[in-house]
């Protein structure tokens, strides 16, 4: 099992969205990279994101790749659907630099690279959202999200 960070707008579509994945295993919703350990105070410049853990045997960077890429627009700058600001920006973090290495190869063999502004960056922190922002959608299936509700069936069954 490895693991790695995507942030695609709200957290709530992504980790709703990725627990469905085949070779997806654990879905975490929190916030990378911000200079908090905690959920509180005010924003830190942390990206909303969801920890996904995943079966390498089963699933693959460039795979998952493919489908962060089904769910967001990759060429808007700190936006996704009515989502606005820099915590809903679009992003690839890991610990591993083999992941950054296989996001960045996936964006460069895209003929579209040039606009992309999807950042790939190391993980320098995660902070585990507070419980009311896990699983949302699975508890609420009513709530906003960016991501259309086809989608977000995709994988169900």
């Amino acid at each position: 099992m490895t693991e790695i960070y995507f942030a695609g707008g709200c957290l709530w579509g992504v980790q709703e969205f990725f627990r469905y994945v085949p070779g997806v295993i654990d879905t975490q919703a929190g916030r990378a990279n911000g200079s908090s350990e905690t959920t509180a105070g005010p924003y830190d410049g942390y990206a909303e994101c969801v920890r996904i853990r995943f079966d390498d045997a089963q699933q693959s960077v460039p795979g998952l790749m493919t489908e962060l890429f089904e769910i967001i627009d990759p060429y808007s700058v700190n936006q996704q659907g009515d989502d606005i600001g820099e915590k809903y920006r679009t992003g690839v973090y890991s610990l591993q630099a083999v992941h950054l290495e296989q996001a960045k190869a996936f964006i460069n063999d895209r003929s579209d690279k040039a606009r992309i502004v999807v950042e790939v960056l190391p993980l320098s922190n995660f902070v585990k959202s507070d419980p009311e922002h896990q699983d949302r959608l699975l508890r609420c299936p009513g709530d906003y999200c960016h991501i259309s509700a086809e989608l977000l069936s995709k994988y169900r069954e």
